[in-house]
């Protein structure tokens, strides 16, 4: 997953809810592949960042050698700007970028 290459929107959106709803024929089945997908798609940014945080981590446990790093900042900022997971999960929804498949048997 490509972080820098989403579509998703940055604010809250109204979504047309039969359009949603179309590929499993319930709103309430949709509603629960997208928050697993939500639920992936967080874990994902969230092993990145800190990931990326690793990187500034300091060796020393004291509190009087606390110092700004400009590209800690930076770093934080921008995962601070990406949109919420819920969001990045249902435009790959409308672009039908996510798999899923029924598990019962009937």
């Amino acid at each position: 997953m490509n972080l820098k290459d989403l579509k998703a929107p940055l604010n809250t959106k109204t979504f047309n809810r039969d359009v949603i709803e179309e590929k499993v024929g319930s709103i309430y089945e949709a509603i629960v592949i997208l928050g697993k997908r939500a639920e992936q798609v967080n874990t994902i940014i969230k092993n990145d960042l800190n990931q990326k945080l690793d990187e500034f981590a300091s060796n020393s446990d004291t509190l009087d050698e606390v110092f700004e790093n400009r590209e800690q900042i930076e770093v934080s900022k921008y995962y601070e700007k990406l949109p919420k997971p819920s969001l990045i999960a249902i435009q790959e929804w409308l672009d039908n970028d996510i798999y899923f498949r029924r598990t019962d048997s009937e």
